[in-house]
């Protein structure tokens, strides 16, 4: 397949082969982590049954990110992204088991919730420092070829990751003891990935000239530092408009995602029945992923005859294709031909929107660049959720709600088009940082 060649030629190089490691083993721990809290929170008989309650939960665990989000990449170009991947993920698996613990002892929601935010906010960093230090162990050339496999293949780790806390979770006797149990296994994933970030040396990931800027005064430089960055990637064009279209698409896509949550707990499943409503919803994020999956195989095939940005606006197009399908029916079959649409429209245009800003933006703000780039994904996802909460039925199927996205989509599609068109898909020069 070509898909293990490109893999095959990727881990060739020995900083790639030790990077991929980290991620894949800290994305698994993540998938497990997250299925205890899809049944806490999502999956729970007696909580979280309304489309308003789906989308507070999604507040909840997202917006404290959106605030702390500035403040990740001024860090990232100043500390050695290693050690952000080693302390992180230790960290991480410290916060685990404090989680587990609480949970076996009946703690309440909010100390839960609160250790849970914590634990999400250092992911998205880890994320960051990933895809910020992926051009430092690839040939240039070989980045397309990367993003396209690599963050799939990170995605894949984290279901299966998720497959197998749900597993555990089943043939673990109910009550305390299951809801502590794949969030022990996850510290345990975690701190191998400790391990395997500290087989990297300290400065291979980058940055390369870190800024220097005395400890007590970084917090006060962080605004003024996004905002640079935020006009270096406005003046430089494709990655700004690669950024923007990317919000606009995690928008769309979260309000999807809600519905489809919705859908699998409260019109395919007895809503009585919060394991069956898990089961389906694990069903179609399954086929959903196999979607994800083709897009290894499209997007390289794509960029052999098609710049990225082209291939981004295909994407929406298809995005645009499951939205149709969805105001037809709410069948299972189709919907099921809907959620593998989306996953192929949405990591298509995930692995050129990465390609474009590591392409394009220099080491010195390409920190910055994906800190607004979690910035604006978490941002987008709690909008989609207030929108989810105004226009969904609890049940997360309505006709005309499937045919505003559609329209949103053709619209996105458009503007993207013709604003990248316009300066023909190529940065502008930035003499001045």
């Amino acid at each position: 397949m070509a898909v293990l060649a490109d893999l095959k030629t990727l881990l060739v190089h020995d900083g790639f082969r030790r990077l991929f490691r980290v991620r894949l083993i800290s994305q698994s721990g993540d998938g497990m982590f997250q299925v205890g809290l899809a049944t806490l929170y999502f999956f729970n008989p007696t909580t979280m049954t309304t489309a308003a309650g789906v989308a507070a939960a999604f507040t909840v665990l997202l917006l404290p990110f959106t605030i702390v989000g500035p403040f990740v990449g001024p860090l990232l170009d100043r500390w050695s992204r290693q050690a952000v991947l080693f302390w992180g993920n230790a960290i991480r698996a410290v916060l685990c088991v404090i989680l587990a613990v609480l949970m076996f002892t009946g703690a309440g929601f909010i100390p839960i919730s609160v250790l849970a935010l914590s634990t999400l906010g250092i992911n998205r960093f880890l994320l960051s420092a990933l895809s910020a230090g992926l051009p430092h162990v690839v040939p240039r050339p070989q980045l397309i070829m990367a993003n396209s496999i690599v963050p799939t293949i990170g995605a894949v780790a984290t279901v299966v990751g998720a497959v197998l806390g749900f597993i555990l979770n089943r043939l673990t006797p109910e009550g305390s003891v299951r809801d502590a149990s794949a969030l022990v296994a996850a510290a345990l994933l975690l701190l191998a990935a400790v391990w395997a970030a500290s087989r990297l040396g300290h400065r291979e990931l980058g940055p390369d000239e870190p800024a220097e800027v005395p400890l007590g005064s970084q917090v006060m430089a962080v605004f003024e530092e996004l905002w640079r960055g935020a006009r270096y990637l406005a003046q430089r064009g494709t990655p700004g408009h690669a950024l923007v279209v990317m919000a606009a698409h995690r928008f769309l896509y979260g309000v999807n995602f809600i519905a489809l949550l919705l859908i699998s707990r409260n019109l395919l499943s007895d809503p009585a029945d919060p394991d069956a409503g898990l089961a389906m919803f694990a069903l179609l994020a399954g086929i959903s992923l196999a979607g994800n999956g083709s897009a290894i195989i499209l997007t390289p095939i794509a960029h052999e005859r098609l710049q990225p940005w082209q291939w981004i606006v295909m994407c929406l197009g298809i995005s645009t294709l499951s939205q149709a399908i969805l105001i037809a029916t709410p069948g299972l079959p189709w919907i099921a031909v809907a959620a593998a649409l989306m996953g192929l429209g949405v990591q298509g245009a995930k692995i050129a929107v990465d390609t474009i800003v590591q392409r394009d933006v220099v080491d010195g703000f390409r920190g910055r660049a994906f800190a607004l780039y979690d910035m604006m994904y978490n941002a987008a996802f709690v909008g989609a959720a207030a929108l989810a909460a105004l226009i969904l039925p609890d049940t997360g199927w309505s006709r005309i709600s499937f045919a505003a996205l559609v329209a949103l989509y053709l619209i996105l599609a458009a503007w993207y088009s013709y604003a990248t068109t316009k300066i023909s898909g190529t940065p502008r020069p930035v003499t001045s940082s």
